[in-house]
């Protein structure tokens, strides 16, 4: 009796430890898979958090660009400075400012108008630009809309 038990035991040991080794390979391979279905998700919201980060960033430059080429058009000179001239000092802050990974990216578009604010006399300077990000922009650009980006600054002449 003694003798009939223990191989039995042996057997069903070997086959308990070949088992347990096939369900570790089977978890293994499902971890595989879900991570494989994941991954692109995982992607997406990756460049998609990266491609709004330049966005906000380049809107923060053509906001402060607005900024300085209407505060160099409202400071008294003589002779007043050109609507020219203020779009240099744009373009001149956007031109190492922006972020462009885009191919070619145009430089921005500035707009000014002159106008009043009751008696003062105002000056407003618009700038807008389009976004080439990583995924985003040229998904908008696919879709036939491209992302465009403004901003406009409005001051009263000194």
């Amino acid at each position: 009796m003694e003798w009939f038990s223990s191989p039995s035991h042996a057997v069903c040991g070997a086959h308990h430890t070949r088992r347990g080794q096939n369900n570790g390979q089977t978890q293994q391979g499902a971890a595989v898979v879900e991570f494989a279905l994941v991954l692109p998700l995982l992607l997406l919201l990756l460049i998609g958090g990266i491609d709004m980060s330049l966005a906000l960033y380049d809107k923060a430059v053509i906001t402060n660009a607005s900024r300085e080429g209407a505060r160099a058009g409202i400071v008294a000179r003589n002779p007043p400075i050109s609507e020219a001239e203020i779009r240099q000092v744009v373009q001149a802050y956007t031109q190492s400012a922006l972020i462009n990974l885009g191919p070619g990216q145009t430089p921005p578009t500035v707009s000014i108008e002159q106008g009043s604010l009751g008696a003062d006399l105002t000056l407003k300077v618009s700038v807008s630009t389009t976004f080439q990000g990583i995924g985003l922009g040229d998904l908008f650009s696919s879709l036939g809309q491209p992302w465009v980006l403004q901003s406009s600054t409005v001051m009263v002449y000194e």
